[in-house]
């Protein structure tokens, strides 16, 4: 059994590891290009400075070490013999013989003494390890001077006697530069980090093709299928994306067909219907008085019903084969606005700047504002209609002066997505498809509170 006490440590880890992701978040790129280029370049760069870490820390000390050795070496073996010499003259001539066998520049200084002890060089191992190898392999004082020459070390021995200089050729320490190694490491890292670039990128651009083309088919832009392009992931989401357009596009041409029959089949009767209120006979006064008022009330009713099929011929028309093209917005709400003037109604302005434009369907567009504008003339008369432009959508407001909706119903409408009753007892059907119309368009829709009193409708559309 696990007791709370246990649970405690993975609760504290948890926080502890969301306290590191937040600014590892800001951190990070939020590419995927970004983030695969970093998930490459890391493992790179460990990989570089294990290898240099490697190469400098085990190799390049070993030989450091053994050419130190080996010159300290050569230098005992120098001293030994010299301390062995009977005279100056055999002493001068074992230092001639060595300087020219070894490669190494000897002189002595008799009765001379050192004024100082140590090594001046700190650029590297090597400065180390040939004052190391002096310490353990002639066990005397010494004096390392680095800035002789670039090219040799002035090493001083004291000795009984007095104090050997030895010229050491820099070659003879250094094991080659260093940076050699550390340009073919960064050169290398840079080639493969561009060639992995350069495949990511393609691996990046078929998926945001993917995403693109997925954009454009939400707004109603229907481009055709897409070619499917790089890893065998991304293929097969581009297949499905593909054959899921197509059965989209059959089921909302399918919809279509039937609404569109359903629709033409009902107009028949209702024309019929219409004749027959037209021929039926109202001779002499009494008739005509009493049939006058349920004849009138059956062509509202007629006309009724040929208005709601029209809203449902024009809810089939919504997703039809009309291309989007680049419109000219306020061109358009004049156009709405003085037709809704012929009509009866009584627009009190349009305002919004000339020039802006957007892609849209122009008559599927133009159906949406004629319904919002016979909309408000029914419910208030007076209207008003607005245009404005942002970075990336348009935003186009209708409003009236009617009774409007509460913040409550207005909620409720949006919830049920428009299909909820109408103020006047309606289907509601107008406002469903202005909604259908506008989410083709890859846009959205929403009721507000107008400062005429009434209800305002908010079309936002993207560019």
């Amino acid at each position: 059994m696990f007791s709370s006490r246990d649970a405690e440590p993975v609760g504290e880890r948890d926080d502890a590891w969301q306290k590191l992701d937040r600014p590892l978040r800001r951190i990070l790129p939020r590419s995927l290009m970004g983030r695969s280029m970093l998930i490459v370049l890391i493992p790179l760069l460990v990989t570089q400075a294990i290898a240099l870490g490697l190469f400098y820390g085990t190799y390049l000390n070993v030989v450091s070490r053994r050419l130190s050795d080996g010159v300290t070496g050569e230098v005992s073996l120098v001293i030994a013999m010299i301390e062995h010499a009977s005279s100056e003259a055999e002493r001068t001539l074992v230092l001639q013989d060595a300087s020219s066998r070894t490669q190494l520049g000897f002189s002595f200084q008799p009765g001379e003494t050192l004024s100082r002890y140590g090594t001046n060089h700190v650029l590297g191992p090597m400065d180390d390890d040939f004052a190391r190898s002096i310490r353990q392999n002639l066990g005397r004082p010494y004096d390392v001077d680095w800035s002789e020459s670039p090219q040799t070390v002035r090493a001083s021995i004291q000795l009984p006697q007095g104090v050997m200089v030895v010229m050491v050729p820099v070659k003879r320490l250094n094991i080659g530069p260093i940076w050699l190694f550390v340009v073919w490491a960064v050169s290398s890292s840079i080639v493969l980090f561009l060639i992995a670039g350069l495949f990511m990128r393609n691996q990046v651009r078929a998926i945001r093709r993917l995403g693109h083309a997925a954009e454009l088919f939400g707004m109603g832009r229907d481009q055709g299928p897409i070619r499917p392009q790089g890893a065998r992931e991304v293929r097969q989401a581009a297949i499905a994306f593909n054959r899921m357009q197509a059965r989209v596009n059959r089921f909302v041409a399918q919809r279509t067909a039937v609404l569109a029959g359903v629709s033409h089949d009902l107009r028949t009767p209702l024309t019929r219907l219409r004749l027959t209120v037209a021929m039926i006979p109202t001779f002499g006064p009494i008739r005509a008085e009493t049939l006058k008022p349920d004849l009138a009330d059956m062509v509202a009713d007629i006309e009724d019903m040929e208005r709601l099929i029209g809203s449902y011929l024009s809810f089939a028309r919504g997703e039809g084969a009309e291309e989007p093209v680049l419109t000219e917005l306020r061109g358009m709400l004049d156009d709405v606005a003085a037709a809704t003037v012929r009509a009866g109604g009584q627009v009190l302005g349009v305002e919004g700047r000339e020039g802006v434009e957007a892609t849209v369907r122009p008559d599927a567009l133009r159906r949406v504002l004629t319904n919002l504008a016979e909309n408000a003339r029914r419910h208030g008369g007076a209207m008003r209609f607005s245009l404005r432009e942002g970075e990336r959508n348009v935003e186009i407001t209708v409003e009236d002066n009617g009774p409007g909706l509460s913040a409550s119903r207005r909620a409720a409408i949006s919830e049920l997505n428009g299909t909820t009753a109408s103020q006047d007892g309606n289907s509601g059907l107008g406002l469903t498809i202005v909604r259908d119309i506008i989410h083709a368009h890859g846009g959205s829709i929403r009721l507000v509170e107008s400062p005429l009193g009434g209800l305002g409708v908010v079309l936002s559309l993207p560019k």
